[in-house]
């Protein structure tokens, strides 16, 4: 069966190392409607101690994403997944299944992506090196971790697809990551939609113009490594610093006569006035 013929054997989830108030605006920029829930032990009241906590989020499609442009799930996933990742600290891991297949692509940064795949019966078609790869961008155990997500690449008569990617999230588990009851992978899409509304502290996340897709962004870039230089305090001690020494140096320059120390100084001026402008505009927004 094909993995665009409507089967509802046909879904997929995101996971998100990062916490809902932080995947939000990255989210909004894929304009499909989307359901956010918390996904980790501290806030689902798991009673497991994982060995390095970190926050998780799930994202849950509303819709069927795969079946209106006639892409297989796992291509519409990876896209989203690449999408979510760019401008962002944290990785982005999808996992999705149809009738043939089942598996997961990890995205990070502008790294290129991983992945691994089963067959429905669970027979491993993917690469080791792919989950050697894996398991370092997600700083997994090189050793205890590693040991069991190879035993995911070897055959097991015992193993479908499904029973392969619940293996990789009890892996997943020891960094904290602690799906919500009822989001299983390769239930149906739309139990799936149905479980997610359900979850403490879910959200629906949806397309709303560009304005807001445009404060998005600017949400996903400030929320980044370089999001403390472009607002907050330290933004505004450098910007203040440049357009002091800008007029410093641009009066010098007039001086001296020197057209180029002025143009320095005006560019630096610039600079600081902007980037003190645009902290006080998003402060209002």
């Amino acid at each position: 069966m094909n993995a665009t013929s409507g089967s509802g054997s046909v879904g997929a989830l995101l996971l998100c190392a990062a916490e809902p108030e932080a995947v939000r605006p990255a989210a909004h920029l894929l304009r499909e409607r989307l359901l956010l829930a918390p996904a980790d032990a501290t806030r689902s009241g798991s009673g497991a101690a994982p060995r390095s906590p970190q926050r998780w989020s799930v994202v849950v499609p509303e819709g069927k994403p795969w079946l209106d442009g006639g892409e297989p799930v796992d291509r519409v996933l990876a896209g989203w997944a690449t999408a979510l990742a760019i401008g962002v600290t944290w990785p982005v891991l999808a996992l999705w299944w149809d009738a043939d297949r089942a598996g997961f692509t990890l995205a990070s940064g502008f790294r290129r992506q991983v992945g691994y795949e089963w067959l429905a019966d669970g027979t491993p078609v993917g690469e080791d090196e792919a989950m050697r790869t894996f398991a370092a961008r997600l700083g997994l155990d090189p050793v205890l971790d590693m040991e069991s997500l190879a035993a995911l690449t070897r055959p097991d008569a015992a193993a479908d697809g499904r029973a392969r990617l619940l293996g990789l999230i009890a892996v997943l588990s020891r960094l904290g990551l602690a799906l919500p009851a009822g989001l299983t992978p390769c239930e149906p899409a739309d139990r799936l939609r149905e479980a997610a509304r359900v979850q403490p502290g879910a959200e629906s996340v949806e397309w709303s113009g560009w304005r807001d897709a445009v404060r998005a962004e600017l949400d996903v870039v400030e929320s980044g490594p370089v999001g403390p230089w472009l607002r907050g305090p330290r933004a505004r001690l450098l910007n203040a610093a440049q357009l002091a020494a800008g007029v410093s140096l641009a009066l010098w320059g007039l001086r001296r006569r020197s057209g180029g120390w002025a143009f320095a100084g005006g560019v630096l001026v610039a600079q600081g006035a902007l980037g003190l402008a645009y902290d006080r505009l998003r402060a209002r927004a």
